[in-house]
C-alpha cells in the first residue's frame, strides 16, 4: 500500500539535512513485522530535549496508543536533566505525538485490527526538531523469530565466504 512521502521515511536522510539519530529500538524489527512507518513530532518539555541531546533515553518496552483521537507514547524513559534543578520532568510520563488528523484516523482503523500495534522504531533530530519514526506492526511468532535468526546467520556466512574468496 503506497503512502505519500509526507509521513513516511523511505531512506536514511542525508546527514547534511540536520538528521541525527538519538536512539533506535533494535528489538522492534526482531519482535515485529513492520507493516508501515510514519514520522511524527513529539511534544516535549525543555529539560527532556536537553536530556535527548545528551542521549539519555531508552525505548525498551515502549509503545504508542490512541486515546480520544490523539496518539500518545508510553514507557519511554528520558532521564532527568542534571542541571534543571526543581523544574525537571517526570522520566516515564506519557508524551503526545503530533500527527495529522487523517493519519490518526487511518491508524485508528489499522490498530483496531487484531494483533496490530504502534511501536516507535527510533528517535532522531531533524533540523533541530525531535521526531519519532512510528511503525504500524504485527507481532512475530516464535517460528518467525527463529527464521529471522536463521536468515541472518545464513547471510553472514555467505558474506564471510565471499570475503574469503577475494
Amino acid at each position: 500500500m503506497a503512502k505519500s512521502p509526507n509521513h513516511q521515511i523511505t531512506k536514511s536522510p542525508n546527514p547534511d539535512d540536520g538528521f541525527k539519530v538519538i536512539v533506535r529500538n533494535r528489538k522492534a524489527r526482531y519482535d515485529y513485522h513492520i507493516l508501515d512507518t510514519y514520522e511524527a513530532g513529539i511534544e516535549l518539555k525543555g529539560s527532556e530535549v536537553k536530556s535527548l541531546r545528551a542521549g539519555k533515553v531508552s525505548l525498551a518496552d515502549c509503545y504508542a496508543n490512541i486515546d480520544h483521537g490523539e496518539v500518545f507514547l508510553y514507557n519511554v524513559h528520558i532521564n532527568p536533566y542534571e542541571h534543571a534543578s526543581h523544574f525537571n520532568h517526570e522520566p516515564m510520563r506519557k508524551r503526545r505525538l503530533l500527527l495529522h488528523k487523517a493519519e490518526i484516523r487511518r491508524l485508528t482503523g489499522s490498530v483496531a485490527e487484531k494483533g496490530q500495534t504502534l511501536i516507535p522504531l527510533q528517535l532522531y533530530f531533524k533540523r533541530g526538531i525531535v521526531k519519532v519514526e512510528l511503525a504500524l506492526a504485527k507481532g512475530k511468532r516464535d517460528y518467525d523469530r527463529r527464521r529471522t535468526i536463521a536468515d541472518r546467520d545464513a547471510r553472514r556466512d555467505m558474506d564471510r565466504e565471499l570475503r574469503s574468496r577475494r
